[in-house]
């Protein structure tokens, strides 16, 4: 390979492409990704700060004694905690977890950390994705991310299974940031395929991915969309990252090859033959899109969130920015989110709707939703998505 790669012709050619992507890439921004979304609602998006509070916490040693509360605290009663799990006790199968009862919120969550740079394990878990070649219910998904869901489950089936029927009318909610987000994703796929196991109903069971990796295929990623919610910082890398890790690795040996086939792939493919391409994997379920710097600007404006379930266009480009980054960090995520919300908060003064009211807006919300879910389904079969079709009618059935 090295001696192609000193051929001058070939040479002229990696250049040509490289101008050519990074001209692109200097055109496109990450605003442009959803800039046809609609706007989120403070309902909808209420549950996404305190998410990534809870999150954080599961990086504390002891959560009655926090070292890295962010300001405010976690907002967590540790005698809710019902149990916590490190890499000793996972084995390095999957990130360390923790399963919290919140009486406050009604709600069971069982929340996973992200990547550790120091541990091994977590590496062999993100690079075992084999490129989508892993089948799981007529779909594709990552193959590492899959092991360790599935652990999870088998380890805590039984733990969920209790508090599901000790609390009827609480939800589940599965939690997670980067590594941990793919995880859960998954987790909620595997968890509404044994519902009656867990004695609980679709409609109580929910999953935040918060900076996730590409982890299942578009079908899935569509047909789980009421379920599944993703959020994105502005330019985060990993939602768009779609060369698999395994291989970027082991091209760092030879940059003018990964230089290539980073700028010849991201340039070239068309977008017809991505949407067709049955192993392609993508970001999970809805999505939100925290958008907070605009073009040719310098610094943080007031954020805003935008969301959607787009089938085609699903941040298919990685942004070149110096915050691809700073904007995957679970603490900025956290503080952008909560501004955000405080400014949705502020203009509609939803803390001063009458409870009435109030209802009536979620279920509107809920409705919309569900159209616009069902509208998603429509257009990957217009697409000719692969097993669309199929998916969509099982969808229908349930």
């Amino acid at each position: 390979m090295s001696i192609i790669c000193g051929l001058p012709v070939l040479e002229c050619v990696y250049c040509l492409a490289c101008a050519r992507w990074v001209w692109k890439k200097c055109l496109h921004t990450s605003g442009y990704d959803s800039e046809n979304w609609t706007l989120a609602s403070a309902e909808e998006f209420e549950p996404v700060p305190r998410i990534c509070r809870l999150i954080l916490a599961v990086y504390e040693d002891d959560i009655s004694n926090p070292q890295w509360a962010p300001p405010g605290g976690y907002g967590i009663n540790p005698d809710w905690v019902i149990l916590r799990k490190d890499y000793v006790d996972t084995q390095g199968c999957v990130a360390p977890y923790l399963i919290y009862l919140d009486h406050d919120h009604a709600d069971i969550t069982l929340a996973v950390r992200g990547l550790n740079l120091a541990k091994e394990s977590d590496y062999a878990v993100l690079l075992d994705n084999k490129l989508g070649q892993t089948e799981f219910h007529g779909g594709y998904v990552h193959n590492g991310l899959l092991k360790s869901a599935i652990w999870v489950f088998d380890a805590e089936c039984e733990v969920l299974m209790d508090l599901v029927s000790k609390n009827p009318s609480y939800t589940l909610t599965f939690i997670g940031h980067s590594l941990g987000a793919g995880v859960v994703a998954l987790l909620t796929i595997i968890a509404l395929h044994n519902q009656d196991r867990l004695g609980i109903e679709r409609n109580r069971i929910r999953c935040y991915a918060l900076a996730p990796t590409r982890c299942m295929s578009l079908n899935l990623a569509v047909r789980y969309s009421d379920v599944i919610n993703s959020v994105v910082l502005q330019d985060d890398f990993l939602p768009r990252s779609t060369t698999s890790l395994e291989v970027l690795f082991k091209l760092l040996f030879c940059l003018p090859c990964l230089l290539c086939i980073t700028c010849l792939k991201d340039t070239c493919t068309l977008e017809e033959k991505m949407l067709k391409d049955p192993r392609r994997l993508y970001a999970p379920g809805r999505l939100y899109h925290i958008v907070e710097r605009k073009p040719f600007r310098i610094g943080r404006y007031p954020p805003v969130v935008r969301t959607a379930v787009p089938v085609d266009g699903r941040f298919e480009h990685i942004v070149l920015s110096c915050n691809t980054l700073s904007d995957h960090s679970i603490i900025w995520i956290e503080r952008e989110s909560q501004w955000a919300l405080d400014l949705m908060l502020e203009k509609d003064k939803f803390m001063e709707i009458p409870a009435k009211q109030r209802m009536e807006r979620q279920d509107s919300l809920a409705k919309e939703h569900s159209e616009e879910y069902q509208a998603a389904l429509q257009r990957a079969i217009a697409l000719d998505i692969p097993q669309t079709d199929l998916l969509h009618m099982v969808s229908s059935m349930k």
